[in-house]
């Protein structure tokens, strides 16, 4: 009996064997096959990685640019489509895949279903309305963390806490994050965060996944819970492409959970940096300060006053003299021309004076106290008073003569 030798093949050569076989398999060529995307990720390229699958198995999958930009929608996690493609290998890794040339939505996902169904219900209540948005404290000194303790995600947010804000106490809540029951522990552990007041801020999430993975985030529960925290919340659920309910209902929502971390506390470096300004700023402020000062003492000091106080002070006392004798000049002036205006006007008075006029051999004549003026101020047989100059003199009325 002959033994065939058996034929040695490197990996790429077996490789590029299983692919030969695939691509010359006509049954491979230009078929349809129909699933569910997850896992879907639209490159910078335009290609599109995706992973097809249905309740039994799942096959990777790539559409390149050039088919991509014929689709008239966007491919997401969830939707069922039916795909028109090939099967073949890719060499490097030894993976098969279906490289489709041309896809079609086949119904909606389940899941992608009851996610819109339950955002346009939260969204109706006003549960996503900005005015419901608690602001986050700037300087926390307990930021709380719900998330699993075996996942990547509560080291990174452990390490960009520690180092942005290594004076905030951490503290950890573990929860399940995906499977049965991780959608209800995840509310209980924001409820007992509140019940005990022991965090200033939470940051609830997980690191990225399918859309099964990060469904508990997507539970109705999860979302009542984060709407009623007391305390407020920055969602970091999966990556920056990944949205889920929790996301749209939390007061902040963070694209990774080491976004999250840093949103949730200052930057010590970035304090320091701010302190240093302010005290630059103040030292400046003070150094002008003292210069403007200094400043204005020299001039000062350069002032006659200053470096012979004695003169300023004969200057001032024979300015307070000539001062002086001008306000004695004007009070003498003013008080002559006052005398003169008043012996002015007591020389018009006594000119109009009845008195004068009496002096100059005249007479007032009054009749029972009032001045006579006409014949018609007395009456035959009155007696009148006449005002002399040097007294009265009493006479009756005889007759009255008019004319």
């Amino acid at each position: 009996m002959i033994t065939p030798t058996p034929t040695v093949y490197s990996v790429n050569e077996l490789n590029g064997y299983v692919k030969q076989i695939l691509d010359n398999d006509e049954n491979l060529k230009y078929i349809f096959v129909t699933g569910e995307i997850s896992n879907f990720k639209a490159h910078y390229s335009g290609h599109l990685y995706l992973t097809l699958k249905d309740e039994k198995a799942a096959v990777k999958a790539v559409m390149f640019a050039g088919n991509a930009s014929k689709l008239r929608f966007m491919p997401e996690n969830g939707m069922k489509i039916l795909a028109f493609g090939t099967v073949s290998l890719f060499p490097r890794d030894g993976s098969y895949q279906f490289y489709i040339s041309d896809m079609q939505p086949d119904g909606v996902g389940a899941l992608s279903i009851a996610f819109e169904q339950l955002k346009k219900k939260l969204e109706a209540e006003g549960l996503f309305s900005p005015i419901h948005k608690k602001p986050i404290p700037r300087f926390p000194q307990r930021v709380g963390v719900i998330t699993s303790e075996t996942g990547a995600a509560v080291q990174d947010i452990f390490n960009v806490l520690s180092r942005r804000f290594p004076s905030a106490q951490v503290v950890l809540r573990p929860t399940k994050v995906q499977g049965d029951g991780a959608a209800r522990d995840i509310a209980e552990a924001i409820k007992e965060f509140n019940k005990s007041d022991a965090a200033d801020v939470l940051i609830v999430g997980r690191g990225g996944g399918s859309i099964e993975d990060l469904w508990a985030f997507n539970e109705e529960i999860v979302a009542r819970a984060v709407f009623e925290s007391k305390i407020p919340i920055i969602s970091a659920v999966g990556h920056e492409t990944d949205y889920t309910i929790c996301d749209f209902v939390s007061d902040l929502r963070a694209p990774t959970p080491s976004a999250a971390a840093e949103l949730a506390v200052p930057d010590k470096m970035e304090l320091k940096g701010e302190l240093l300004a302010c005290k630059q700023h103040l030292f400046g402020i003070l150094k002008n300060t003292i210069a403007n000062e200094r400043s204005k003492l020299r001039f000062i000091e350069q002032k006659d006053v200053m470096r012979n106080p004695v003169t300023r002070i004969y200057d001032n006392r024979k300015e307070l003299i000539y001062i002086s004798e001008r306000l004695e000049n004007l009070t003498i002036n003013v008080v002559n021309d006052n005398k003169n205006k008043l012996g002015a006007l007591a020389g018009k008075l006594d000119a109009l004076s009845p008195l004068g006029v009496v002096s100059r051999g005249y007479a007032l004549a009054e009749n029972k106290g009032k001045l006579v003026k006409s014949t018609a101020d007395v009456s035959v047989g009155d007696d009148i008073t006449l005002k002399v100059s040097d007294g009265t003199v009493t006479a009756k009325v005889l007759c009255i003569n008019e004319g």
